[in-house]
């Protein structure tokens, strides 16, 4: 990681939070800006989105705009069209075939939720453009939206994501278009403070960076001296990653680890809770989240290293999508993030205790286990390593 001094970040909390101030920032753009999205929804959320971009790129702002094949697949031919019309440059990573396809290249997804405006502001998290409430199992009345983090950040930490989304630009458009062209330098960003935030900015690709964001976490959680928080929808990491969680629990470190309650892909929750016998007996407590679907990732370390993004801490995440976070140590920051993440588990989680759990049901125990192989069946048929 390469921490650099002087910037400013901002927690925003669900699409409540990020839509306004991503729409604001895009309204404000005078030169340039850059989007990568998994999901791009055509539903209200979406379209404000895309209405800003398109407003932008007719006052001659230059907008690309790089969009997921599979995540994004459901975007509506006409709407593409209206936004390359107004002028958006939009381009598809990995477009959806038709037929089931396993191979490793064709799984590959991008995965990172970037936007970047004119070399001074950039958002960075787990939200898709889609509505909180869309595709959402809530089981309250009214309806919880889907839980979820982003951060907007200034200052010098957007050098280190320019290179990034340019690079996937310029990667995307040659394998689409089959010429290179040339495309606009990215803006200048200034090295001058605007805040007191050490930030880093990890991906996760598969070249250079392969276990940037996995490193990241083992290092913070083997330094832990006293609290390790956790939140993920999709958690099923690897035996060294687990072994280093247990082993902080063990050696007297509070591990509290938030996973999904109301699941969206139930086999993945059920294979997750195959590890649960293991993670309770070392002392991790596990809660689940209930109103809605939780997709926030996000993790706590101390007092002095926090990290949002999109990476889950599974095999996918870890080994074959493209992710990007944000790590911080600004203390101000990682207790605000905590706070946050504790004031849900205490209000909107369920705790797992681990006699509760043994004496599940034979039936249970093996449904869990079945799932389990099933996911690394799953896994392998993709050409990942299980672990």
């Amino acid at each position: 990681m390469k921490f650099v001094t002087g910037n400013r970040i901002t927690l925003l909390k669900n699409g409540g939070e990020l839509f306004p101030a991503l729409i604001g920032a895009i309204d404000a753009a005078k030169d340039d800006i850059r989007l990568e999205m998994y999901i791009f929804e055509h539903d209200a959320s979406g379209i404000g989105v895309a209405n800003a971009l398109m407003r932008a790129a007719r006052r001659g702002v230059a907008v690309r705009v790089l969009v997921d094949g599979f995540g994004s697949r459901a975007m509506p031919a006409e709407w593409v069209a209206e936004l390359r019309a107004a002028g958006v440059l939009l381009l598809v990573f990995r477009p959806a075939r038709g037929g089931v396809d396993f191979s490793r290249a064709r799984m590959r997804r991008n995965h990172r939720k970037i936007v970047l405006v004119d070399g001074r502001v950039g958002f960075v998290g787990g939200i898709n453009l889609i509505d909180d409430y869309t595709d959402n199992e809530s089981t309250t009345d009214p309806p919880s939206p889907r839980y979820d983090y982003a951060v907007q950040v200034e200052g010098p930490v957007l050098a280190q994501m320019y290179p990034v989304v340019l690079r996937m630009w310029t990667s995307v458009k040659w394998f689409a278009l089959k010429k290179r062209g040339h495309d606009l330098s990215p803006p200048t960003v200034s090295a001058s403070p605007v805040g007191p935030s050490t930030l880093a900015f990890l991906v996760r690709d598969n070249f250079r960076h392969r276990r940037d964001i996995e490193r990241a976490y083992l290092q913070a959680i083997r330094h832990a001296k006293h609290d390790v928080l956790i939140a993920c929808p999709y958690f099923r990491p690897g035996r060294q990653l687990r072994r280093t969680l247990c082993a902080a629990a063990l050696r007297g470190v509070n591990v509290t680890i938030l996973l999904q309650g109301a699941a969206d892909f139930p086999l993945l929750q059920t294979a997750t809770r195959a590890l649960y016998d293991d993670l309770l007996a070392a002392g991790i407590a596990l809660h689940e989240y209930q109103p809605a679907m939780l997709h926030g990732k996000i993790g706590v370390v101390d007092d002095g290293w926090a990290t949002v993004g999109s990476s889950n801490l599974d095999p996918f995440s870890l080994l074959l999508n493209r992710e990007a976070n944000i790590v911080c140590t600004d203390p101000h920051f990682v207790a605000q993030l905590r706070a946050s993440v504790v004031d849900e588990i205490t209000r909107n989680a369920v705790r797992r205790e681990w006699r509760e759990w043994r004496a599940r049901p034979w039936w249970a125990r093996w449904g869990s286990s079945l799932a389990l192989w099933c996911a690394r069946g799953m896994a392998s048929l993709m050409l990942v390593r299980r672990d």
